[in-house]
């Protein structure tokens, strides 16, 4: 039993300047958490209770599904990194650990580095510790402190330069096993969000410098949050928005057949989708050729879409490059023949085809047929450019960005789209980290053949979940915890804390409580009973009981929850049983 006067509960009436969200504001205004520097909050005795408690389902869950946690250093060799698949994707996302100072930008060659992620560290780790198939079938797991470089942290503990998380890694002698782990691991996922009283969402998600076979994300419905995800609430497909398809291109579409000879005509300044879709041209943009060029590991290549369509670079990750970015003007007009706004792909028209290394078409521009691209040269265009006969297309693929109201490539209904949270994020690796020649994690199966172990990765934010629970479960009077991860979960608030008889009964039913389960808070604070109801509110603990001067004349105690409104009187000799009954209901539920 924890006494107010005692305790360390700065609440502050007022939102401070540099919170932007209401889970921030109320972050701060109850007390969990303060700002030491931009994008770093040290956690309040209050806000230590909850990440305590979320950190502690989250043990239970992955304990309970066959992980084994350890502990891993937060500073790790460079070495490690420089000798695996990420170090050019994720250095400028890292801290380096030098003379400098941890705070300062990555060197051109660190020594060390504070860990985003720890899979660099854990497969050596594991792999000099494994030799056969019989070691195998193992998942391990911490809750450790991660870093990250955010160029503009924001939003609290929701995109953060430093924080926690639970990060599982999964190592298993086939496919087939690794499947089961990733499947056992996402059944776990969902009973830790479901404690933690979140409403939440299993999505599809693209792999991004992860790689592996496939992902999937866990996302809480938020106004406010950081994704996209794609739903349809009939046949259960979800998706983020980085990943998401649609049924707008139906199997077994048929080409329009060529409408006419390809057409060359003039379009002086005219280098827009838009500009092209005005007088005097009146190109519709679902009918014309979008042409981009990227560069991928140093290799030029083209992508194709609908005008109308917007690109999902993400997407991209599926053509197998490592580093992508968008190609300069220069190095396209060196291969292309003109500037960005002219550009196709109509063969014969590139002036330096061997230099691109691919030219991969969105299969929504089947739907086109017959439509308009540019002439690779400044200034033209061409017309009756048809699919099948005249674009120079190596490949097809997924690259468009899925829009609201297109039908789900499940049932056919109409798509939705919303915002949400990630607070977890889950990978079936494969063998991209274990097969490694200089620190991979490989074992000789029951035939004695060297093979790498098939790896998955797992990880929860459990301080990011802690904002999401608030962002999710709040009102106009502060945050609405579930009771599972409340740092209290039983206020009893004497408003005459002098009174020896409410001081006795304030004890006695924090007792009873506490034998109970529950997490008890007394607010004796010579304070007005206003304050002490904001407070209580505010800090969001479930269940109050009020003990008062005139209550205890009538032999009435108070009881009220704190998602409803109504207020419960009880008399004094029933108050234990009531509260306590109401305790076992919750821990039973």
């Amino acid at each position: 039993m924890q006494y107010w006067s005692k305790a360390y509960i700065p609440t502050l009436k007022e939102s401070p300047a540099e919170a932007e969200i209401e889970s921030h504001k109320l972050l701060l205004r109850a007390g969990l958490v303060r700002k030491i520097g931009g994008g770093l909050y040290a956690f309040l005795p209050l806000g230590k209770r909850v990440l305590d408690k979320v950190s502690q389902i989250c043990r239970e869950e992955m304990n309970a599904a066959g992980a084994i946690e350890l502990l891993m250093p937060a500073v790790l060799p460079a070495e490690q990194w420089k000798a695996g698949p990420r170090w050019n994707a994720v250095r400028e996302v890292m801290y380096s650990v030098s003379s400098a100072g941890a705070d300062a930008k990555i060197s051109e060659d660190p020594q060390y580095v504070l860990g985003p992620t720890h899979e660099e560290v854990i497969t050596p780790l594991i792999g000099s510790e494994i030799s056969s198939y019989r070691d195998l079938g193992k998942t391990f797991y911490q809750i450790q402190t991660k870093y990250r470089n955010e160029i503009r942290p924001r939003y609290g503990l929701m995109r953060a330069r430093e924080f926690i998380m639970k990060d599982g890694y999964s190592f298993d002698e086939s496919d087939e096993k690794a499947e089961e782990t990733y499947h056992q691991m996402a059944a776990a996922y969902e009973k830790f969000f479901a404690r933690c009283g979140l409403k939440f969402i299993s999505v599809e998600a693209d792999t991004g410098i992860m790689g592996g076979a496939f992902s999937h994300e866990f996302m809480v419905p938020a106004e406010v949050g950081d994704d996209d995800v794609v739903y349809c609430e009939e046949s259960g497909y979800a998706a983020n928005v980085e990943k998401a398809s649609s049924g707008i291109v139906t199997d077994g579409l048929s080409v329009e057949a060529p409408e006419g000879e390809v057409v060359e005509f003039e379009t002086p300044g005219a280098t827009t989708i838009n500009a092209l879709a005005k007088e005097p041209y009146k190109v519709a943009a679902a009918r014309q050729y979008k042409t981009l060029l990227y560069v991928g590991d140093d290799k030029l290549f083209a992508i194709v879409i609908r005008g109308c369509d917007d690109l999902q670079e993400s997407k991209l990750g599926s053509l197998g490059y490592e580093f992508v970015r968008p190609a300069t003007p220069d190095e396209i007009e060196s291969v292309m023949g003109a500037k960005p706004g002219s550009l196709g792909v109509v063969n014969g028209t590139i002036k330096q085809r061997d230099r691109l290394d691919g030219v991969f078409a969105d299969d929504a521009i089947r739907l086109i047929g017959n439509g308009v691209t540019g002439a690779n040269k400044d200034g033209f265009h061409l017309k009756h450019v048809n699919v099948e006969r005249d674009l120079d297309i190596d490949n097809f693929g997924d690259f468009r960005q899925v829009k609201p109201g297109e039908p789900c490539p499940k049932s056919g209904k109409p798509l939705k789209i919303a915002r949400a949270i990630e607070v977890g994020h889950i990978f079936k690796l494969g063998t991209k980290f274990s097969e490694s020649e200089f620190w991979g994690a490989k074992f000789h199966d029951s035939e004695k053949q060297t093979k790498p172990a098939v790896m998955g990765c797992y990880g929860i934010g459990v301080s990011r979940t802690i904002q999401a629970v608030i962002e999710q479960s709040r009102d106009k009077w502060g945050i609405v915890w579930p009771w599972s991860v409340s740092p209290y979960q039983v206020i009893i608030t004497v408003l005459d804390p002098g009174m020896e008889d409410a001081a006795e009964l304030a004890k006695k039913i924090g007792s009873a409580a506490e034998s109970e389960g529950a997490d008890v808070l007394v607010d004796d604070r010579d304070e007005r009973p206003g304050v002490k109801f904001k407070d209580a509110d505010l800090i969001g603990i479930p269940l109050r009981v009020t003990i008062g001067g005139r209550g205890l004349k009538e032999g009435i105690v108070e009881v009220k929850w704190r998602i409803e409104d109504d207020v419960r009187k009880v008399a004094i000799d029933q108050v234990v049983e009531v509260v306590t009954s109401s305790i076992r209901d919750k821990n039973s539920s």
